[in-house]
């Protein structure tokens, strides 16, 4: 295990050099080409959450019909064998930066190590630098705090919520995917309607604004990741297909509710998939304009219902897990003849290839992609490398563990891989399956190929040696910082301790870890402990109907070897602490206790302000 103080140093050495005010300048970048065209191609890469392969009808789903996806699917360009990682958070990682997951530091989808390196220039920052506007409508899921968030790493528009979903832990308390409270460029601010209609309506609304100037916006989706809510029509269409439907009868009645919401959702977003692509016509933006569409990963209920002829789902290491949709519809570029291209590809192949199909300059000198350029193969003058190998790997959930371990899953493990290579597939070093003969991955061929699990093995061997020293680096949240004063740290990023849900919250779960800090300014800072939020404006020891009470008495603080313990009064709202500390790497734990000093976990909020 990586000690939490050689994480500290090593990272937080980065964090005491640069101030990363401007990022692209303070590692030795070259400057930035900004040459732009009038021919300039647009780009919106849609990805939504949770949606699997088989969740399109075009590719034969039996329930849900999706014709707006089915019809920009027709035109596109369509990439049969592209892989994400089996989780949010190292996918979206790969697809902006181009670099995997072990380097780029978001390897978890929460512990700590949800956290997107700066060093790496973003997909937003390479835009912006060329001229383009840049906008972000959705689910970031790559750090809440400064310098991770989404307005700095160059996106100039942004509406989002913080961490994993809509109802985490920092997320405003009682979002539920209706007229919720999200951030709009770094304000909280309330919105009226669902969550999907809000961020394509905010989306369309800012790209009519641009008057000609190209854009690049990501619309990263949260639907149909849960918790499960859907608008009542299209709750209503469903209900319709589900009452009529022999394949629906067979299903255990526990999964036709949630499987009836999670497609439904899917139906609003092939609804405003329509919108989108109507409004890029009507405003005479279409032509011009490159249209992605792909999803994080494997479905959360494909395996159940329709597996698409693929093993497995979300979180999980067979093809289900990690093979998702993506195409791409660019009719000036790419023309109208619609192509299947097999070959592997990655999420990290998406930054390369857009760089290339928009004649981007001014990468910074020295930027190492894992991924590589796909834009010969959509043009058809070259096919995508048929010998070429990809590693999937990322590190697990720790729900297990109620403290830090070093027998922690949130670990990135070399073991932990799945190895592809043509139709071979090698899983965690001890499976072995053929595609082309065995598709669902039913049998275990490992014995019967040992030079492919040999040639397969050395592949991952090679790529360990390059990335384990990065891959398990938990990197620093700056506290005050010009830039962020006050810092709000949540639970979600206690390290190698997965407490991300308002649900949790509400149960009080007794667990605790550690945060992992940089001081960006030596002075005095306030810590203020909180069981709830601020905006709930609820005691330490209070509870409303359906939520369980504790009997907090005291609370603890330990940070940059100083430790305090103060008595609370019986109706304290927070625990605060005043403390000097030194610029430098710091780690913060915080405790709560009943009267008898035992403890009851950690706080799960801490407001932190340099005075």
């Amino acid at each position: 295990m990586v000690s939490p103080a050689a994480s500290l140093r090593s990272f937080s050495d980065y964090f005491m050099k640069k101030r990363l005010l401007l990022p692209f300048l303070c590692f030795g970048f070259c400057p930035w080409v900004v040459a732009q065209s009038v021919n300039r191609p647009n780009v919106i890469l849609i990805m939504t959450d949770d949606q699997g392969y088989g969740e399109l009808s075009c590719h034969g789903n039996p329930l849900l019909h999706t014709p707006h996806l089915d019809a920009l699917h027709a035109r596109s360009r369509r990439l049969t064998d592209y892989h994400a990682a089996p989780m949010c958070t190292p996918t979206r990682g790969q697809l902006l930066t181009g670099v995997d997951a072990a380097r780029n530091g978001a390897v978890n989808v929460s512990s700590g190590r949800a956290l997107l390196n700066p060093r790496f220039p973003t997909m937003g920052e390479v835009f912006a630098q060329n001229g383009y506007q840049t906008a972000l409508f959705g689910k970031w899921h790559l750090g809440d705090n400064y310098p991770y968030r989404p307005q700095d790493r160059g996106f100039g528009e942004t509406l989002w919520f913080p961490s994993s979903h809509v109802g985490s832990v920092p997320d405003y308390w009682g979002n539920d995917y209706f007229d919720d409270t999200y951030l709009h460029n770094g304000t909280r601010q309330a919105v009226s309607g669902y969550c999907t209609d809000v961020f394509f309506g905010r989306a369309m609304a800012w790209m009519a604004r641009q008057r000609g100037r190209p854009f690049f916006t990501y619309l990263p989706l949260n639907a149909p990741h849960g918790p499960l809510h859907a608008p009542e029509a299209d709750l209503a269409a469903m209900r319709a297909v589900f009452d009529t439907s022999r394949l629906v009868k067979t299903l255990p009645a526990d999964l036709r509710t949630p499987l009836l919401t999670y497609l439904a959702m899917i139906r609003n977003i092939d609804t405003n998939v329509g919108k989108l692509v109507e409004f890029l016509r009507t405003n005479g933006l279409l032509d011009n304009t490159i249209l992605l569409f792909t999803t994080d990963n494997g479905s959360t209920y494909g395996n159940q219902y329709y597996p698409a002829g693929m093993r497995g789902k979300k979180t999980e290491l067979w093809e289900g897990g990690h093979r998702v949709p993506f195409f791409v519809s660019w009719p000036k570029g790419l023309g109208n003849q619609p192509a299947d291209l097999g070959g592997l590809a990655q999420a990290q192949d998406v930054l390369p290839t857009l760089i290339d199909l928009c004649s981007l300059k001014g990468v910074p000198a020295g930027t190492h992609f894992d991924g590589r350029s796909l834009a010969p193969a959509l043009r058809g003058k070259a096919p995508i490398d048929p010998n070429r190998t990809l590693v999937i790997n990322y590190s697990r959930m720790p729900n297990a563990l109620d403290f830090p371990s070093p027998a922690s899953p949130s670990l990135m493990r070399r073991e932990g891989a799945a190895v592809l290579w043509k139709r071979w597939r090698l899983l965690e070093g001890t499976q072995l399956y053929d595609l082309a003969t065995d598709p669902m991955q039913q049998t275990n061929v490992l014995d019967k190929h040992p030079e492919v699990a040999a040639r397969l093995t050395r592949h991952l061997d090679a790529w360990w040696d390059e990335v384990r020293e990065s891959a398990n680096r938990a990197l620093p949240v700056p506290i005050g910082s010009d830039r962020a004063n006050p810092t709000l740290l949540s639970a979600c990023e206690w390290v190698d301790v997965f407490v991300d849900q308002q649900s949790q919250i509400v149960r009080g779960i007794r667990k605790n870890s550690y945060w992992n800090l940089t001081v960006d300014q030596p002075g005095r800072y306030t810590f203020e402990l909180r069981r709830w939020p601020a905006e709930l404006n609820l005691g330490l020891a209070q509870a409303e109907q359906g939520q369980t009470a504790l009997p907090i008495a005291k609370a603890r603080l330990f940070i940059a070897n100083q430790e305090q313990t103060i008595a609370l009064p019986d109706d304290a709202k927070a625990a605060t602490f005043e403390v000097s500390l030194p610029k430098g790497p710091a780690i913060l734990q915080t405790w709560f206790l009943d009267e008898n000093s035992n403890p009851l976990g950690g706080a799960y909020y801490v407001y932190v302000t340099r005075k």
